[in-house]
């Protein structure tokens, strides 16, 4: 049956960034799909624990800094034994005009919008490698991406520049790993209403002029990438290599 492709049953997932909006919506939705899920943050995320119940596991982690990664590896394989969907949810923004923008804001941005996650996605994917059986391997990495992995955006170079660089990968990766039975996807939310967008949203003059844009008519939530993130963690997907969905509203499409 068809809608037994898109269950999670039996699966494992680590999740980045899952404290808070796109990220809880996606263990949520993990879970109610049949997931275990490891949601990574850097605070607790004690309210997707909440929703979530006991097929949740929050492992604490500052993801600015690679040195986490064998860390969470280890307490993912401690507590569910293996790994099968990654989750490169985590990301950070800064805002000021480029003329003046900083070296710390570019480089914090970059360590964890794009460098934690080359590393922590290769670093899962040989854990696909090592629990492949009879010569094949089997994984998938989703990697959110955004509107400004296609578009330049005002004032967040380095947001801009990770994220491009984020659908950029997605795209090598898959031509690496396709052939060992690893799907590498991307997401591309569109304007969403979570912790990074809360500035624009409050600014009246902004907002409206963001929303007169999108075809939808509204800012997207979580729970509008729900679909996509378990489809492209399933079965369902597993000739999908390389793409970005774009979860816009119509935004890319105007």
């Amino acid at each position: 049956m068809i809608l037994d492709k898109f269950s999670l049953k039996g699966k494992v997932a680590i999740v980045t960034g899952s404290n808070t909006g796109l990220g809880q919506g996606v263990c949520k939705a993990f879970v109610e799909a049949g997931a275990k899920v490891v949601g990574v943050s850097r605070r607790p995320s004690d309210e997707t624990a909440q929703i979530c119940g006991e097929n949740f596991y929050n492992v604490l982690a500052d993801l600015s800094s690679c040195d986490v990664i064998p860390g969470i590896i280890e307490k993912t394989l401690a507590k569910f034994g293996r790994i099968d969907i990654l989750v490169n949810n985590a990301g950070i923004i800064k805002r000021q005009d480029s003329i003046e923008f900083s070296e710390e804001n570019w480089d914090s941005v970059i360590a964890v919008n794009l460098k934690t996650v080359f590393f922590l996605t290769q670093a899962v994917a040989q854990q696909f490698i090592k629990q492949g059986k009879d010569g094949k391997t089997k994984g998938k990495v989703i990697n959110i991406a955004s509107l400004l992995s296609y578009q330049g955006g005002i004032r967040v170079p380095s947001y801009t520049a990770s994220k491009s660089g984020v659908h950029g990968m997605t795209m090598t990766l898959s031509n690496e790993w396709a052939k060992l039975g690893i799907n590498v996807n991307g997401i591309a939310p569109g304007y969403m209403a979570t912790n990074n967008t809360q500035e624009l949203r409050e600014d009246g003059e902004r907002s409206a002029d963001i929303l007169a844009r999108i075809p939808a008519g509204r800012w997207g939530t979580p729970e509008d990438i729900a679909g996509a993130a378990v489809f492209l963690a399933s079965e369902a997907s597993d000739y999908v290599n390389g793409f970005t969905v774009a979860v816009d509203g119509g935004w890319l499409g105007r």
